[in-house]
């Protein structure tokens, strides 16, 4: 198998999970301000998930064109990250309906904790096939280090939302600015290529 049917089915999977966030979001039934008000934890919700997922796809997409060889321990991490990326909207829309209890931010923590680790195990899938290439090599070591930060602070969030959501919540978001900008390096590879 090729990696861009890898990727294709990836977009397709992911561009579903946006989708399915999104019926989440209703309209309020009349402009008032108390209406408009309840739907704020929700939109919040919708957006804290949503940049988070869209930096899953941009760096996933990065990540896929350092592919060499597609085998199946590839195609299963893969399938892993795409399984627990898949509730993002269900944990989306326990996050907009109870964004007051702890329980719910933890598991918010937990999901995106096992996104993490997922994007972990499929980066290492693709760094074993690079083994003999001593810049691609150092270049896994550093997205590693990367990863296992954001892995630290999920863990850190998860027992924290039952002392203070807001800091949970803030923690959660924290790993998605390390990652919005994908590892330039990793963009000179694709153009090299």
């Amino acid at each position: 198998m090729r990696a861009n049917r890898l990727e294709a089915f990836s977009d397709g999977v992911i561009a579903i999970i946006i989708t399915i966030m999104v019926l989440d979001l209703h309209v309020p039934v009349d402009w008032t301000r108390p209406e408009i008000l309840k739907i704020v934890p929700t939109l919040l919700s919708y957006t804290l998930s949503f940049v988070i997922v869209a930096i899953y796809w941009v760096n996933h997409h990065h990540l896929i064109h350092l592919v060499q060889k597609v085998d199946a321990l590839t195609l299963w991490a893969n399938i892993n990250l795409l399984f627990w990326m898949s509730f993002m909207p269900w944990i989306t829309a326990c996050l907009g309906k109870y964004h007051h209890t702890p329980a719910v931010v933890a598991i918010y923590g937990g999901v995106a904790l096992a996104c993490s680790a997922a994007f972990h195990l499929l980066r290492r899938s693709i760094a074993c096939h690079h083994r003999g290439s001593e810049r691609l090599t150092a270049l896994h070591r550093k997205l590693a280090h990367k990863n296992y930060v954001a892995l630290l602070v999920y863990v850190a969030a998860i027992p924290l939302a039952w002392i203070t959501i807001a800091g949970s919540l803030i923690m959660i978001a924290l790993p998605a600015l390390m990652y919005f900008l994908p590892d330039r390096e990793v963009e000179q590879l694709e153009v090299q290529e």
